[in-house]
């Protein structure tokens, strides 16, 4: 029987004979990486997806959660920042491109200017985060939140949103959070909010022009089954009558401010759940890639990458790079857009 052979001018792996496809070791484990972390984003989307469908006729309404903008504040802006971010993300996988084609042609300056770009992309994205995370757990309005676990906005007779700063009524009393440190480990809890539930219910009844604004999207009337919501041509939260509101009211339980794991004055606190964990996982990812690219770029001021005169270690970052701007494709149109 014959037996192939490899001649010493062939690229060959230390086990496994020829390279398959043309690909470097190095390189093919970046792809099975890839495919494995394409998998487990694929699981959490899809994760994300069935809950928001079992739970379509009170999830949030991704324009009112994300409408702020840096040194704007009190303009609505409803997902202005968040495409701008996009951008950034997009523009940085531009720069990297042209860094892995500038690594072919052994342009090392070119390289350097390329990955540097690419690394302040990086950083902004992830600092864009930071700041859209900041505003999501201190909320700007408040709500309260009932015994069933709903949550109960205020807004004028407009139907304009109004926060709990400029109605609430401040009552003679004081309260101290229980804390292990203070002897009642038993009654642990959380930060106390800035106001109390009586003290909302007195500012609500002094002010007439105030209606309680639920978590339930209003259902068009041509919607006789009320099966699908998503369908209305302007997706808004059901506002309550005053007599309705002042029943409503009767069942709060607890002042919501912003959100967290386990409240969400926005609504559905699975909404928060599956925010905080999906974009920090991908912010993870984002970080860790300017922290290889930073690596990387320092490599290549170094003359390391000459000496080898090889590039392919920008071209596997880049791969990685890539990828991480692809996911976040998905996260934002499955978190902001649909």
């Amino acid at each position: 029987m014959g037996s192939t052979v490899a001649t010493t001018d062939e690229k060959v792996w230390s086990v496994g004979g020829n390279e398959p496809m043309g690909a470097s070791y190095g390189k093919l484990m970046m792809w099975f990486f890839i495919l494995s972390d394409a998998l487990t984003f694929t699981g959490f989307l899809a994760a994300y997806g069935f809950s928001r469908y079992k739970f379509m006729d009170i999830w949030p309404i991704a324009d009112e959660v994300f409408n702020h903008f840096p040194f704007l504040h009190g303009v609505d802006a409803p997902m202005y920042y968040v495409a701008l971010m996009t951008f950034i993300l997009i523009f940085s996988s531009v720069t990297m491109v042209l860094a892995v084609d500038a690594g072919h042609n052994h342009n090392k300056n070119k390289v350097a200017i390329y990955m540097f770009l690419t690394i302040i992309g990086g950083l902004i994205f992830v600092g864009s985060q930071a700041w859209e995370w900041k505003n999501f757990i201190k909320g700007e309005f408040g709500a309260v939140e009932t015994k069933g676990g709903s949550i109960l906005q205020f807004v004028d007779e407009t139907g304009k949103r109004v926060a709990l700063a400029d109605f609430t009524k401040n009552l003679p009393q004081e309260r101290e959070q229980h804390t292990a440190a203070k002897g009642v480990w038993f009654a642990k809890e959380s930060a106390l909010p800035t106001y109390t539930v009586e003290e909302v219910m007195k500012g609500f009844e002094a002010n007439p022009n105030l209606l309680i604004r639920t978590e339930v999207l209003y259902k068009d009337s041509n919607d006789k089954t009320g099966v699908h919501p998503e369908l209305n041509k302007a997706k808004h939260k059901t506002i309550l009558t005053r007599e309705e509101s002042l029943a409503k009211l009767k069942d709060a339980v607890y002042v919501v401010e912003g959100a967290n794991l386990v409240r969400n004055e926005y609504g559905n606190k699975l909404f928060a759940n599956f925010f905080f964990f999906i974009t920090g996982f991908h912010g993870f990812h984002v970080f860790s890639g300017v922290v290889i690219n930073f690596i990387i770029f320092l490599n290549v001021i170094l003359g390391t990458y000459e000496k080898r005169k090889s590039y392919e270690m920008v071209e596997k970052v880049g791969l990685y790079w890539h990828f991480v701007d692809l996911v976040w494709v998905f996260v934002f149109t499955f978190f902001y857009l649909v």
